[in-house]
């Protein structure tokens, strides 16, 4: 199963690709969302997160989830990055909170591939605590 983990920052979505319990490092390590005012340049993110999961074959996605309100709260544009994933025809889609993420990290020994970027470490474990 090829899988797609998900963290939101600001206005993009790091991504993390695993094919069968395996980490892919590909070109594309990130998708911006550049305006989130204006409609062509939502369509454009959109558009580019389908080809993404439609070329790597990608099954399910899976998103670290942020809090919704308190000082660690999401910003609104990841929100609305969150909901343009999660209508996407193609994936299913699931939401891994922090917590079930913090504790798996807590259980085991994550070692991080060489070639894995840095600002990619929490999606990379949003995936390998679910595989």
């Amino acid at each position: 199963m090829n899988i797609c983990a998900i963290e939101l920052k600001s206005n993009y979505a790091v991504l993390v690709v695993f094919k069968d319990k395996e980490y892919i490092d590909l070109k594309i390590k990130k998708i911006t969302l550049e305006d989130d005012e204006k409609q062509e340049n939502i369509r454009d993110f959109c558009n580019q997160f389908l080809l993404f999961i439609e070329q790597n074959q990608i099954e399910k996605v899976l998103i670290k989830k942020r809090a919704k309100k308190g000082n660690f709260a999401g910003g609104a544009i990841t929100f609305k990055i969150e909901a343009l994933i999660q209508l996407n025809p193609i994936s299913q889609v699931e939401l891994i909170s922090t917590q079930t993420i913090s504790a798996f990290e807590k259980k085991n020994i994550v070692e991080y591939p060489e070639n894995l970027k840095k600002y990619q470490e929490q999606a990379f474990l949003t995936a390998y605590s679910q595989i």
